[in-house]
Formats: C-alpha cells, sequence, structure tokens
C-alpha cells in the first residue's frame, strides 16, 4: 500500500515528480521545446536589472523582471521586455503571459500591451494578483 511522506520540495522528491510530469506532458503534446529565457541590463559590469523567464509550446512566460531602484523610470524595463519578447519571436514563440502583484508592475505591463486574463483578490491580504497576457 502507498504511503504518504511530507518531504521539502528538493533532490530525488523534485525529480521523480517533474520527471512523471514532463513524461505525461510530451505524451500529449509532443516536443515541449522548454528554454530558458534571460536578458540582462549591466552597467559597470555589475547587473542592475533583468527578465527571467522560459519559453515552451509556443509561449513565452516571464518569471522574474527587476530594475535596480535607481534606474527604474528610464524606459530600462521596457527594453528589457522588448528583448526577451524579440528573442521569444525568434524561437517561434507567438504569445507571452506574465503574472505580477498589485504593488508591482500592472500598469507598467498594460502600457506595453499585455491585457489582464485573470486574478485573485486578497493575495497577498490588502493586494491582488494579476495574470496578463499579450500576442507577439
Amino acid at each position: 500500500m502507498p504511503a504518504l511522506k511530507l518531504e521539502r520540495v528538493h533532490g530525488p522528491a523534485l525529480r521523480e515528480v517533474l520527471k512523471g510530469l514532463r513524461a505525461f506532458n510530451v505524451g500529449v503534446l509532443g516536443k515541449l521545446d522548454h528554454q530558458p529565457l534571460s536578458v540582462t541590463l549591466n552597467d559597470k559590469g555589475r547587473i542592475i536589472g533583468g527578465v527571467i523567464g522560459e519559453t515552451f509550446i509556443g509561449w513565452l512566460f516571464v518569471k522574474f523582471l527587476w530594475v535596480a531602484e535607481t534606474y527604474r523610470g528610464r524606459g530600462w524595463g521596457k527594453l528589457l521586455m522588448e528583448a526577451a519578447e524579440k528573442e521569444a519571436r525568434k524561437r517561434g514563440v507567438r504569445n507571452a503571459y506574465v503574472d505580477t502583484f498589485s504593488f508591482q508592475a500592472p500598469e507598467f505591463y498594460q502600457k506595453l500591451g499585455y491585457r489582464e486574463f485573470g486574478r485573485l483578490d486578497d493575495f497577498p491580504a490588502g493586494h491582488r494578483r494579476s495574470w496578463l497576457t499579450k500576442a507577439l
């Protein structure tokens, strides 16, 4: 009889769960073409901003976007996103999505042409989490 075991998400547990999920997904979808994507903004050898994401099954997912506070409001975030989207298009990607909190940058993404398709209110308490998408 199988037994439940509570574990931290790392090592063998993580590898086995991901291996099983990938095998299932490939069986349904075929090649996933999963590739990491990152674009960084550097000043004098120091990273002061970046986009971290991934492309797979025809989509770009933007996991993280950050620009150092002293560089914000100068268009660097827009340039980072444009560079990530350009690389995604080179990979044959046709759509992008991102999630963000209300205290982060939903309006920023909307200015770039993203539209909200989902929202969780009071997540975290007093704020909301939004998912946005854009055709590339």
